[in-house]
Formats: structure tokens, C-alpha cells, sequence
């Protein structure tokens, strides 16, 4: 089923190709504008002389008005977009030469139009994701106007009631990584992508954190729209967004929203929201990239590609496409046991090291399509969609023949020996195949009356295939096979939305009101399906204590199969007054009703007071909440890792609360299992923003979150004989374990902190030098436990949590040349030390240089060599696990692999 699934995506994707067709190309021509804040006649005239045209405008209009710096290399079409931008006015084309500037038809509609001038066939095209074009030239743009935290038409950066950072293109293609999450986390401080080598599924998926919080504390979204969440169902307690699975080639920018926003967004927004903005270029560009870590390993190229067809009327289809192959990486050394075996073993060959703590060996190719059409005037059709198939490699413990549990000899088996087939040891080989897909198709109408509705159906999923290699079912002794399938999961997700908006302008409570409102349903499901029977099943061999199942990852049984759903539905209304020209307030409210924990109502309220133009003061106060999921409700499985003391295999289980374990285990003393219910929390924000004629903008906020019932992991319990025998009798199905815990409201928790963002453009010789300084402070609480007072104790003293992050970026673009630096800082933080008696380790600050430089070799292409960490730093050595030959924490905040060099080949056509 999963590939009629597949092939009838790709055949959707074919349709609105085909569909779109009628389209037909544009070409776009770049100058280079350099323009210091003034007077907008003056701003006018100069863009005029650039680009060799007649620009018509009534002095009544431009009577005392001004515009900000505007810098870069962008086409006519942006130039006027910028200058044009909150100033009322909009620009019509008359001849090939000639243009009119005039005051909008439609209050408010930003000037800086996705379609060429004149946008008069599809004027409903601003909407999508104003503005398309230019992509930002620097990290962040005072004058950019974002649609994320607003509901309103012509909200810019500098304007915003709450904190949002705006990521552009340019700045994600800095990374060297194929991953979305590495670009936004060397360009965010505030964002944290982590790597956990040698730990199940978050090898692949890998856990993400804005502002300090879980993954899916976050809420993603697609050109306004919820993306669908992972089936991955992380090791400690969060089921997140797989943001890896939208290819960089499809993205405008990416709007990140530094609030709790669950009052507009709805569950999941409580750290904040972000909002990936599709591109909606046409014009044919292309790369390729290869690159490696100074270390020699880790070889990896990309390719991508992206194009598109339009038409003068607003219509467009943009394709987008990449492919990418990473090498493994190692940063081991050999284990002590392994080398007390080979001393004691000469004649076997043992590799050196057993097993590689690094990143895994990983390749996939992904797509993505955006498109818009106009059916009249005020209609439109729109749709977007991704697609991703990946796939990759890691190692698991090594399983020592003097230690592991499955060399035992068993009387079911008495001519059988496990060292015959593997005389070192074994190193079970972990992998994954993974397929994600969204589609959403909408229609937006702006009526007679100046109501806005967007209607609009989603669907994604995600899959996961797990594999297992190179391990053995020892239970069965010689009739297991030595690779397996242990079983698949999917994550399912339908939403359907229906919002409206409209703005009026001066009545007796505010010079402009602009009032939004809609509905949500959604319904997810949650889905199981077994591995290969010798995955899971209980051989002969267990009576003789041989471990059941695919040794290092158990496959799910026929029992723990199953499929799990929850659907809600949501109401919302959000209004902002612009009361005076110095003092807006907002006030947001939204009911959500879930089938599996009931119903919440949250609130939001916003202001934002000028002192001046260039100065104003905000802040925001909320509550907000993050619902269970059906998979964290209702999912169960069994896991294998290593005793750190003896080095032999432990399994475990992950139960559901709601199961005969939970309701056994909560019958001891001081023990209860709950019912999962929702997280809620608190959010205060109150911050200030400045900017000056020199180029300079400047923000400073500071945050608190509450939360209580925080989702986390419970204590491992360890199951007596008694325990386990009324297991057994209720669920025969189940494989022997040695603990079991579950996800549950685990705790309460605090967080306060401090971002602040600095960015300016100036003039520097014949060149534009940009900068950008990002600084983060975070300080996490956990105030109360529903759990266990001594576990939860410890749980405070290593969990690992990073205080204080800083990035600072410099770019320098003088002719054919841009050079680029980055330096990301991080301060000390904390980790488990593994050590009884010393159980903290305090891992010192560090700070990672980043330096490329590009060269435009002619109109089209460019090449570009660049390296990441170019001074080789490392952290320090970790003390947990080190008999593992690990070298590095695995819970490091950053990459602990050392430099690495790439050259990149881009090329328009």
C-alpha cells in the first residue's frame, strides 16, 4: 500500500504540472541598488535612472514621505516593492518604459507584488507570501513584510507586536548541510538541531529545540498551513515536525516567530512558531556541492534544482528538486573490552573501532511544487506540495562474545554456537527508509464587500521502514536469519481550514481595524505495522535466557500493531487596532476541542507603542497548550541498549499509560500512571525595538514560559517475577523485559531569557558590507514533579541544557565578489557525567568559525568554496559512556565532528 500511496502522489504532482502549463516564462533583470535612507522623491528619481525609466507620480503624494535603505541586487519589480513598501501607494505599469505611481485601490495592499508589473489579472497574488521577491538579501530585513504572528496585510519585520526573525534564502544556503534544521541552527541561536549517534531513531530524526523547548513545542508551518508531524516518536517524549524533509530548494525565507502562539496557531506553538515561506520564483537555476570534514570522512555532495513557468497575470508554477549522498562518520575510539577480547583473542581480526559514534550514512532525493492560478480577478486556486524518500545507515553496540547474553549456550540448541557465525562480536547495523509527502490545494476570494476567505484541504504522511542488519534473533538459535525488517510506522494528518479577514478603516474605537477569523478540523492517525515474524518472536532458546527478537532493535509485534486516531476541531478570532499612529493593540482568542483529552480555550494579547518612528516598545502576554498525540497516547515497543556497568544488551519497554502494564506498575506504593492530558503554559514577552538613518536595526526582548504538566519520560521501572507473570497471563503477546516507563505529565517548568538582534548595511569602499549579531540567553527551571522526588532530582542535575548561544555574520559584496564570515559562540553547558559520586559535567564555551567567498564568474554562474569550523574545534571530551569508546557527548548543542570544506557550482539559465 505504501508504494500505491507513493505512485498516486507523484501522479497528483504530474496533474498540476500539466494543469499548469498555460504559463508562460518572464525574464527578470538585476541592478545593483544602493540607497541610504531619505526622502521618497528622491528615492523615486534615483530608481528611475537605474533602470532607464519614466516613473509618473503626483507631488501631492509623496508630500512628506520617506523610505528606508533598500541594498541588494533585485529587478525593477522589487526595487519599487521595497520603496513602495507601507506607504500606501502602488505602481502601474503604462508602456515598456513608462510607470505611474498611484495611492492603492485597496487599503493596504503591499505594493511589493510576486507577479511583474502590472498584477492587475490576479490581485489577490500579494497574499501568498508577500513579499516572493527579492529573497532577503541579509538575515533579517527591517522592512520585510511577514506574514507569521499577523493576520494583517502590511505587518514588516520592525513593526511585528512580537519578536520574529526572518531567514532568507540566501542565508540558508550558507550551511553546507542538506538539512533545513542545521541552516536555521547555525543561523539562530535561539534554535538548536542536535545529533544523537547510537540512539535508535533519533539518528535519523533528529530532535530539535527553539528557545530551549521540545521538538514539538514548536509549531511548523507551510505557506501558512500546518505541516504534519513524524511518525519517529522521540526517545524521551516528543512526536515533532521532520523538518529535513523539506528540501532548501523550495524556500523563499523562513519566518520564525519568537512567541507563544497557540491563542492564533492552535496546539504546539507554546515556544514559538515557524513558518516556511515557498518560493515562488520561475526563473531556472541549478547547483552541485562537494564537500568533507577535514578529518578525511564524511564525504557528501548535493545537487538541486529549481524552475518554473509564468505569466504577466500573477500565475506560476515553481518546481523544486535535490538530491544528496553523506558518508559516515566516525569519532570513536576502540572500547576497552574490545581490546582486553583481541588481547586475549589474537587470532581474531576485530575491527578497530567495534562501533562508530558519529553521523550515519544517509541518501535520498526530495521535490517540492508551489503554484497559484487566477480564475478571475478576485479568485484563486492555489496548491503546494513536497515529496522526500530517504534512506540511511548507522551502527549499534557492539555485542561482546565474553559479555553478551546471546552467546549463551542453550539446551534447545545443543549443537549450535553463536561464535561460529559471529567469532568477533557483533556490530548490529541500524537503518531506516523514510517517506514524506504533504498536499495542499486551496481557493482565496476577496468579495465586493472586502471580506478575504482562503479555504483550503491538506493531507501528509510520513513513514518509516526499519532495518535491521547484521544481528541475530539468538532465541532461534541457527534458524534466524541475520537481517530483519522489525516493522513500519506511519504518521497520517488531514486538516481542512477556513479563514477570513477584513480590514476597516477609521471608526470611533481606532483609525484601522483588521479583524481575522476561521475554523480548523483536523484528523490524525497513528499506525503500526509488524516486522518480519522472526523479528519478534519468542524462540525455544528464551527458556536458556537468549534474548528474543532482532537483537538491538525488537520488531513490533502483531499485537502492538495497530492504528491509533484523534481529530479535533478549532474556532479562532484575532483582532489588531492600529489605535493612533504611535499605539497598536492585539487581542487573539481560539477554542479547540480534541476527541482524546476534551476541549481548551486560550488567549492573546498584544500592543506596540512608538516613541518615535525608529523607536517603540511591545510585548505580549498568553496562554497556550500542546496536546497529546495518538501515537503518545496509545503506542507501545520494546528497545534494546547497553548496561553501562556490565556492557551486555538491556530491553526495555515503552508502554502506553493506558495499558495492563501502567495499571499493574501503578499498584505500588506511591506509583501512579496517568492519563496523558494536555501541556499548558504561560507566555510573557516585552521587549523594545530601535533603528537609525545610519543602517542599524535593533531588538531586545525578554521572555517567561510556565508550564505545567510538561510531557516528559517517566522513571524505568523494574518489573518483579510477580509483576511479569500477571503481565504475561494478560498480554501472552509480549516479549520479557527488564523495565518498563511511559510517557507521562511529568513535571512543571520555567523558562526565562533574553534575545537580542542587531543588523545594519553600509556603504564600505565600492562595496555593501552586512552584518547581523544574534545573541540568546536562556535559563530552564523544573519546579515541581508528578513523578518520583529523588529520579526527578537527578533528572534536574543532567539534563543537558545550553544557557547561552551568540552568532555574529558578516557579508561583503564589492563586483563579482561576496565574502562571507559567520561566527556562531556557545557558553558552558551542562550533561550527564555517568558517574555515581560526580553525576555533572560541565562541558567549557566554544566558539566555531564559518568563511566562504563566491565568485560570479559571469551573468549566470557563480562558484562558491566555503568551510565550517575552520579552526577544527571540538568540545570537550565526554566522560559518560566513554567505555563505549565514545569521545564526544552525544547531547552535545552543535556538531561534534570537527571542520569541514565544500565547494558549490550554481548556474542560471
Amino acid at each position: 500500500m505504501w508504494w500505491l500511496r507513493r505512485a498516486f502522489t507523484m501522479a497528483v504532482l504530474l496533474i498540476c504540472v500539466v494543469s499548469s502549463g498555460h504559463a508562460q516564462t518572464q525574464a527578470v533583470s538585476d541592478q545593483t541598488v544602493a540607497l541610504e535612507p531619505g526622502e521618497l522623491a528622491d528615492g523615486i528619481q534615483a530608481i528611475a535612472r537605474l533602470y532607464d525609466m519614466n516613473i509618473l507620480v503626483a507631488a501631492e503624494l509623496l508630500e512628506g514621505r520617506t523610505h528606508g535603505a533598500i541594498r541588494g541586487e533585485m529587478n525593477l519589480d522589487d526595487a519599487l516593492g521595497r520603496l513602495l513598501a507601507g506607504q500606501g501607494l502602488e505602481a502601474q505599469l503604462i508602456d515598456r518604459t513608462s510607470i505611474a505611481i498611484v495611492a492603492q485601490q485597496r487599503a493596504e495592499i503591499p505594493p511589493a507584488l510576486p507577479a511583474p508589473l502590472p498584477s492587475t489579472r490576479n490581485p489577490l497574488a500579494w497574499q501568498r507570501s508577500v513579499p516572493a521577491k527579492p529573497e532577503l538579501e541579509t538575515t533579517r530585513f527591517e522592512d520585510a513584510i511577514i506574514v507569521t504572528g499577523t493576520r494583517t496585510r502590511n505587518r514588516t519585520v520592525f513593526e511585528t507586536l512580537a519578536p520574529i526573525d526572518v531567514i532568507s534564502a540566501d542565508e540558508l544556503r550558507q550551511s553546507a548541510s542538506d538539512e533545513l534544521l542545521d541552516g536555521l541552527a547555525q543561523s539562530l541561536p535561539t534554535f538548536t538541531a542536535l545529533r544523537l549517534p547510537l540512539n535508535d531513531g533519533n539518528i535519523f530524526n533528529r530532535p530539535t529545540a527553539l528557545r530551549g523547548l521540545s521538538s514539538d513545542q514548536t509549531l511548523v508551518l507551510v505557506d501558512g498551513k500546518r505541516r504534519h508531524r513524524s511518525a519517529f516518536l522521540e526517545t524521551t517524549n516528543g512526536q515533532a515536525i521532520d523538518l529535513a524533509q523539506i528540501p532548501i530548494t523550495a524556500i523563499s525565507r523562513v519566518e520564525v516567530l519568537r512567541d507563544g502562539a497557540s491563542a492564533q496557531y492552535g496546539s504546539d506553538a507554546i515556544g514559538g512558531v515557524i513558518n516556511i515561506i515557498l518560493a515562488e520564483e520561475t526563473t531556472t537555476s541549478a547547483f552541485a556541492q562537494q564537500g568533507q570534514y577535514f578529518e578525511g570522512d564524511g564525504e557528501a555532495w548535493r545537487a538541486g534544482l529549481r524552475t518554473g513557468l509564468s505569466s504577466t497575470g500573477g500565475d506560476f508554477i515553481t518546481l523544486g528538486a535535490e538530491a544528496f549522498h553523506s558518508a559516515p562518520t566516525s569519532r570513536s575510539v576502540q572500547r576497552e573490552d574490545a581490546i582486553a577480547f583481541q588481547a586475549a583473542n589474537p587470532e581474531i581480526d576485530l575491527p578497530n573501532p567495534v562501533q562508530r559514534w558519529g553521523q550515519p550514512e544517509r541518501e535520498g532525493w526530495r521535490v517540492s511544487l508551489n503554484t497559484a492560478y487566477a480564475v478571475r480577478p478576485e479568485t484563486e486556486l492555489y496548491s503546494f506540495a513536497t515529496f522526500g524518500l530517504t534512506q540511511g545507515m548507522s551502527d549499534f553496540n557492539w555485542r561482546n562474545p565474553d559479555v553478551s547474553s546471546a552467546y549463551l549456550p542453550s539446551h534447545a540448541f545443543p549443537d549450535f554456537d553463536l561464535s561460529d557465525v559471529y567469532p568477533a562480536g557483533f556490530t548490529p547495523r541500524f537503518g531506516q527508509e523514510e517517506t514524506d509527502y504533504s498536499l495542499f490545494a486551496g481557493i482565496r476570494n476577496e468579495g465586493a464587500d472586502g471580506i478575504l476567505w482562503d479555504a483550503s484541504l491538506g493531507f501528509g504522511e510520513n513513514e518509516i521502514d526499519y532495518i535491521l542488519n547484521n544481528s541475530i534473533n539468538a532465541s532461534l538459535g541457527p534458524e534466524s536469519p541475520r537481517d530483519f525488517r522489525p516493522g513500519r510506522l506511519s504518521q497520517t494528518e488531514m486538516v481542512l481550514n477556513l479563514d477570513g479577514s477584513k480590514q476597516f478603516g477609521s471608526t470611533s474605537l481606532a483609525e484601522k481595524t483588521y479583524l481575522s477569523f476561521g475554523g480548523e478540523y483536523r484528523h490524525e492517525m497513528y499506525e503500526i505495522e509488524a516486522g518480519d515474524p522472526a523479528s519478534y518472536l519468542v524462540g525455544p532458546g528464551a527458556r536458556d535466557g537468549l534474548p528474543a527478537g532482532s537483537n538491538g532493535f525488537p520488531g513490533y509485534t502483531p499485537e502492538q500493531a495497530d492504528r491509533f486516531s484523534q481529530s479535533s476541531f478549532a474556532v479562532y478570532a484575532d483582532v489588531e487596532f492600529d489605535l493612533n499612529n504611535d499605539l497598536t493593540v492585539g487581542f487573539a482568542t481560539r477554542y479547540e476541542d480534541y476527541s482524546l483529552f476534551g476541549d481548551t480555550l486560550n488567549g492573546k494579547v498584544s500592543f506596540r507603542y512608538s516613541f518615535t518612528p525608529d523607536l517603540a516598545v511591545r510585548g505580549t502576554a498568553s496562554t497556550g497548550f500542546r496536546a497529546p498525540t495518538a501515537g503518545q497516547v496509545f503506542s507501545q515497543r520494546t528497545s534494546q541498549g547497553l548496561d553501562s556497568i556490565t556492557l551486555d544488551s538491556l530491553t526495555r519497554g515503552r508502554f502506553s499509560p493506558e495499558s495492563v502494564v501502567a495499571e499493574i506498575i501503578s499498584r505500588r506504593n506511591g506509583v501512579e500512571i496517568r492519563s496523558l492530558s494536555a501541556e499548558e503554559s504561560v507566555n510573557l514577552t516585552a521587549g523594545l525595538v530601535f533603528r537609525s538613518e545610519a543602517g542599524l536595526t535593533l531588538s531586545l526582548d525578554a521572555y517567561q514560559i510556565e508550564i505545567d504538566d510538561a510531557f516528559g519520560r517517566s522513571p524505568n521501572y523494574e518489573l518483579t517475577e510477580g509483576e511479569w507473570r500477571e503481565i504475561q497471563e494478560r498480554s501472552p503477546e509480549l516479549n520479557r523485559v527488564e523495565d518498563a516507563y511511559f510517557f507521562q505529565n511529568a513535571y512543571d517548568q520555567i523558562l526565562r531569557g533574553v534575545d537580542v538582534v542587531a543588523s545594519g548595511d553600509w556603504n564600505l569602499g565600492q562595496g555593501i558590507l552586512s552584518t547581523t549579531l544574534a545573541y540568546s540567553f536562556n535559563d530552564k527551571t523544573r519546579t515541581a514533579s508528578r513523578l518520583d522526588p529523588d529520579w526527578f532530582k537527578g533528572q534536574i542535575l543532567t539534563d543537558p541544557h545550553l544557557d547561552e548561544s551568540l552568532t555574529l555574520t558578516a557579508t561583503y559584496k564589492i563586483g563579482d565578489f561576496e565574502f562571507y564570515s559567520r561566527l556562531r559562540a556557545h557558553g558552558e553547558w551542562t550533561g550527564a557525567s555517568g558517574i555515581e559520586d560526580d553525576p555533572i559535567q560541565v562541558f567549557g564555551a566554544r566558539s566555531f568559525l564559518d568563511l566562504a567567498v563566491q565568485w560570479e564568474m559571469n551573468d549566470s554562474t557563480s562558484i562558491k568554496l566555503g568551510a565550517e569550523n575552520v579552526a577544527d574545534a571540538y568540545p570537550d571530551p565526554a566522560r559518560n559512556q566513554s567505555n563505549r569508546g565514545l569521545i564526544y557527548s552525544r547531547d552535545s548543542p552543535y556538531d561534534t565532528d570537527g571542520g569541514l570544506f565544500y565547494l558549490r557550482l550554481t548556474n542560471s539559465f
